[in-house]
């Protein structure tokens, strides 16, 4: 008789889960290490300037940030959570967690775009808020910033954890505590590893891809996986889909799924500082085209990866190697993301196990490597030199950086550790997030977009949404499922009870108080944030130190002034004094004219353009994905055929290897001449190494 215990027996002994947290986690932060001594070696840019450390200087080129949207979108919960919606909704569900995350990114670029043209010397969004609004508002945000990171960093911890003590009985505390093991050391060198971690991500989902729905002896192709969910849904039918079937997308959880997922995107997206921190450092006629590029090549992740294991998973549950086989995976196994790895068990053996995990570790380590400059940046902004030393120095700024990483490394563990313990998971934290969040999105969104928007207006949208939200989670929970406790608070329906209130409520009191006494914010304080080391350079132009206090800077050793200027950065924003030798623009223009155009470093009509395109590419992108597809799909309660079907998972197909090519090959051709100028310079100094010999 089966047990009705569901147990996932590992495939790969714990020295494999070891080798890989600790083995790759080790390499990759060497990586970083190597990187960032061959940028300060042969280039001009140092990560000891605050301004490179935390903006990668804002020259970033749009295939990069491409790149880094979708690494740092990755999380462990994209691979697992939307492989768990297939799973248990069916095709509808990895449609309608691509579209949670893709319009926020498309929406978000319209603001992006506003950042360049009303902010574009921020190194964070808070910044942003302080110097329009002051501390009450600054300090509300700084609390909704640092509790979306502890919710993100919990969710790519539990999720990876899970993970890896399901395929290799890896300890979780252990796996916990040893994911983050890669340190971050700048901006720049974390979007070249995002590269190196897209690059596999998608290798592994092309693998995956080919094996199910090609050469797998298990699933026999693409018809032997449509005849096997056929099978599935007559015999554990969905409750709420076309017939029980997991081949329609008329499946009313799977809508709600939807519902959840856009309000956990939204507060997942502007209340994180990472995708700002992308938007920064993006260069100021790229950034709409580099969300553009980030929005389309991150939906085909979830899309393509969850409709081929999830939809496995589902299919194979009575395969022998089935790692749960002879029952189902259990309520909590499925809450844990355990689809993903329990299909690729059983499609590629140990094979398909170690792809899993070093995949799900990619994802963890890439999205947990942004999340610590982000919140690194934080601090050191927005805490240490907001309210603690305002005259800090640039290498002081990036050295505080240094230490609060390391500090928030060992804290992630920690708190994931406290979330493990209180019987908290990734499906838990997934749902919550829009909960907590989604009160702070429109008035964050809205801070440099609009500007009438008033302080009053922030803190009170934003507090009473928070609110109402919370009350709506409680009454919604205890109404539809009967009785408040931490599952049913997790459920579907009570989130989108709490976040579509916090959201619409927030933005709907933050517009109201705003125009019952509207601000009229030029926006001229928040282009006034100073490029710190701009700024510097400029003044160390005009009053050169003397030598005496700067050894480095010896007459004739150019060495020795290149290295002082990239390290002793000052981070003063106090006016400059007038002199003959200041541009324009930094010595205070008398006209409008002469103010909109020192303020910006390109064209504002370009920017305004810019942002025009992103306004068009945003609602046409949501029009289509949230809208003109599933929509008709929904209500017509179609149910795929073997042809539609196969037609379906082309799409995924190609729409996958379209992603790859914009987040890895893109990249690499708009570097090439950075790249070239690095391994000419390695080998000039290799060359002239052996000749000194």
């Amino acid at each position: 008789m089966a047990s009705t215990v569901s147990e996932f027996k590992p495939l790969l002994d714990q020295s494999v889960g070891y080798g890989v947290v600790i083995g790759v986690g080790f390499f990759f932060a060497l990586i970083m290490l190597c990187l960032t001594f061959l940028q300060t070696r042969f280039t001009d840019t140092s990560p000891r300037s605050s301004e490179e450390f935390t903006t990668a200087s804002r020259n970033v080129k749009p295939g990069l940030v491409c790149c880094g949207i979708v690494s740092a979108w990755t999380w462990s919960a994209t691979l697992l959570q939307s492989s768990t919606a297939a799973y248990t909704f069916g095709v509808s569900g990895p449609w309608w967690y691509g579209v949670g995350g893709t319009i926020q990114l498309a929406i978000f670029g319209m603001v992006a775009a506003k950042v360049k043209m009303n902010a574009n010397g921020a190194h964070t969004f808070l910044e942003i808020v302080k110097v329009r609004f002051g501390t009450g508002p600054h300090l509300l945000f700084t609390f909704y910033a640092f509790l979306c990171i502890m919710v993100v960093c919990g969710s790519l911890l539990l999720g990876g954890a899970a993970t890896v003590n399901a395929l290799t009985g890896m300890n979780t505390l252990a796996a916990c505590f040893l994911l983050p093991i890669g340190i971050a050391v700048g901006l720049r060198a974390t979007f070249v590893c995002d590269w190196s971690h897209t690059l596999i991500l998608f290798i592994i989902i092309y693998i995956f891809i080919f094996r199910t729905y090609g050469t797998s002896p298990a699933t026999g192709g693409l018809p032997g996986l449509y005849e096997l969910l056929v099978v599935a849904g007559k015999e554990s039918p969905v409750l709420g889909n076309q017939d029980g079937s997991y081949l329609t997308m008329k499946s009313n959880q799977g809508l709600v799924f939807g519902a959840a997922t856009v309000l956990s995107g939204f507060s997942g997206i502007f209340c994180d500082q990472g995708y700002w921190q992308r938007a920064i450092a993006s260069h100021p006629t790229s950034t709409t085209k580099a969300y553009m590029l980030g929005g389309l090549s991150w939906f085909a992740v979830p899309f393509a990866f969850a409709s081929c294991l999830g939809l496995a998973a589902r299919g194979l549950l009575h395969h022998p190697q089935f790692p749960t086989f002879p029952n189902p995976l259990s309520p909590s196994q499925v809450s844990a993301g355990l689809a993903a790895p329990a299909a690729a068990a059983v499609v590629m053996g140990k094979g398909g196990a170690i792809a899993v995990l070093l995949v799900v570790f990619m994802a963890v380590t890439s999205a947990c490597s942004a999340e610590l400059i982000a919140v690194s940046s934080l601090f050191s902004y927005d805490i240490y030199k907001a309210y603690f030393v305002p005259n800090a120095k640039g290498p002081e700024i990036v050295r505080v950086s240094h230490y609060f990483i390391c500090f928030w490394a060992v804290w992630m563990g920690c708190w994931a550790t406290i979330l493990h313990k209180a019987q908290i998971d990734l499906g838990w934290l997934f749902y919550v997030q829009g909960v907590v969040l989604s009160p702070a999105v429109i008035p964050i969104a809205l801070t440099v977009t609009w500007r009438k928007l008033t302080s009053a207006g922030v803190l009170s949208g934003a507090l009473i949404g928070a609110t109402l939200g919370m009350l709506a989670w409680m009454i919604g929970c205890w109404k539809i499922y009967g009785v408040i406790n931490i599952p049913n608070l997790a459920n579907p329906y009570s989130a989108v009870c709490s976040g579509l209130t916090g959201l619409m409520f927030s933005g709907i009191i933050t517009v109201a108080v705003s125009l019952m006494n509207p601000a009229d914010y030029d926006f001229q304080g928040t282009r006034n944030i100073a490029n710190l080391d701009t700024a510097t350079d400029v003044e160390n132009a005009i009053y050169p130190q003397p030598t005496s206090t700067s050894p480095g800077l010896v007459e004739g050793d150019k060495k020795g002034s290149t290295e002082d200027r990239k390290d002793n950065i000052e981070t003063s924003t106090s006016p400059v004094p007038d002199s003959p030798i200041i541009e324009q623009g930094l010595n205070g223009p008398e006209s409008a004219e002469e103010k909109t155009a020192a303020a910006f470093p390109v064209g504002y009509d370009v920017l305004k353009a810019s942002f025009r395109r992103a306004a068009w590419y945003s609602l046409t992108l949501t029009a289509i994905v949230a809208i003109v597809v599933p929509l008709p799909l929904f209500f017509s309660e179609y149910i795929f055929s073997e042809k539609f079907f196969s037609f379906w998972i082309s799409v995924s197909i190609i729409w996958a290897l379209l992603s790859g090519t914009f987040s890895v090959l893109l990249p690499v051709w708009e570097s090439r001449q950075e790249m070239a100028l690095i391994l000419d310079g390695c080998w000039k100094a290799l060359s002239e190494a052996k000749f000194q010999r």
